[in-house]
């Protein structure tokens, strides 16, 4: 990915200077045309196509940015209630992903998500163990942090 960005950005800076127009039209113009070229000469490089990675990568911030505004909205409910009816507790979440960048994210993303809190993760890295404000149900909520954040940064990272 990292090399098809960097050929990419050398397209748009040829094309800039070899237009004679240095201005931020000119360079979009040029990173577009490396995009296309990029795009048509993929099967000559080893690498996906990046710019599937961007998406995805743009599809996980706006997935956390609806998770985030939902999950306000559920604690602002459960505090503004007469009367208070929460079920704290910590759950375990047996994950699948495996390297410490994927581990990490994840973490963090429920931890940036009120209500929730990543308290530790396991020896071997298979298993989250994470805090809720309020549990109605462990399965649901192991069940909705796999279909959403799991599987959006596995799509990013594999």
């Amino acid at each position: 990915m990292a090399f098809q960005i960097v050929i990419n950005l050398i397209i748009a800076f040829m094309w800039m200077f070899l237009s004679e127009a240095y201005s931020v039209s000119s360079f979009i113009a040029g990173y577009l045309w490396g995009i296309l070229l990029l795009f048509l000469m993929n099967r000559f490089i080893p690498d996906t196509f990046y710019i599937k990675r961007v998406v995805k990568i743009i599809k996980l911030i706006l997935l956390f940015i609806k998770e985030l505004i939902l999950s306000n909205f559920d604690i602002v409910k459960l505090v503004y209630t007469p009367k208070l009816n929460v079920e704290p507790g910590i759950f375990e979440l047996p994950t699948e992903l495996k390297g410490n960048w994927e581990i990490t994210l994840l973490t963090s993303l429920i931890s940036l998500t009120p209500g929730t809190l990543s308290v530790a993760v396991s020896n071997d890295n298979t298993k989250l163990y994470i805090h809720a404000m309020h549990i109605e149900n462990v399965e649901e909520s192991i069940k909705g942090i796999k279909d959403t954040f799991e599987k959006a940064i596995m799509e990013v990272t594999r």
